[in-house]
């Protein structure tokens, strides 16, 4: 079974808790939080305290968060305190990356690392013993609505490939531009994660709650 990871960077500021609620109601448990600095990338998204406010919702739920953010440490504390479960950072934003994944680990949280299209997969090869899971990027960071990027779909089997190899069990997140298609193939490679989007989860003609529902039934995760 694949895990539906709705990005809340697609909700409106106005109808947020709103749409989280439906998103609750339709049986979502796990949600992807990115957070953004405005200096990593040309974008500001979501402060830390959403962490807060989804979890006082949904407590149940996984906080997935994405940082893209020029200092990802300096975020660990605060994330921890709000409730954050997973915490993924870019390889390229620390000098310090296996400090970072230990930090994280050590706070109780699953540590990540997220490659940019343009970072070759074997990048993240020496740290793979210290890490939980990869989100392996098919778009730049920094803007949600993007299309899925070519070439997208060989990283990911080759992002498969070195974790069969490295006989890890790290989980594999696919994020941007999924459609049901690459969600599909994707799934069948090997990843654990769709982050969703415009494509799948929101701005669907049947609402979210129906398009959770169809999700569901095209990927098996319930009845």
């Amino acid at each position: 079974m694949v895990i539906n990871a709705p990005s809340l960077a697609n909700l409106s500021l106005v109808e947020f808790g709103q749409r989280l609620q439906e998103l609750k109601d339709s049986g979502v448990n796990f949600f992807h939080i990115d957070l953004m600095d405005g200096h990593y990338v040309p974008n500001l998204c979501l402060p830390p305290r959403t962490v807060r406010d989804v979890k006082a919702l949904c407590p149940d739920a996984v906080a997935e968060v994405h940082l893209m953010v020029d200092d990802p440490m300096s975020y660990l504390d605060e994330l921890q305190k709000n409730g954050a479960g997973w915490v993924s950072f870019h390889l390229d934003s620390t000098r310090f990356v296996r400090r970072t994944l230990d930090a994280i680990r050590q706070r109780g949280m699953k540590a990540g690392v997220a490659i940019n299209p343009s970072q070759p997969v074997e990048a993240v090869q020496p740290v793979l013993p210290w890490l939980d899971y990869v989100v392996l990027m098919a778009v730049e960071p920094g803007f949600a609505g993007q299309h899925f990027l070519d070439g997208s779909m060989e990283r990911l089997e080759a992002l498969c490939a070195l974790r069969r190899r490295s006989g890890l069990d790290f989980q594999i997140v696919l994020d941007g531009g999924v459609t049901y298609e690459t969600g599909t193939r994707a799934a069948q490679l090997g990843a654990d994660v769709l982050v969703t989007g415009i494509y799948v989860t929101f701005e669907q003609p049947d609402g979210i709650s129906g398009a959770v529902k169809r999700f569901n039934a095209h990927f098996g995760n319930q009845s």
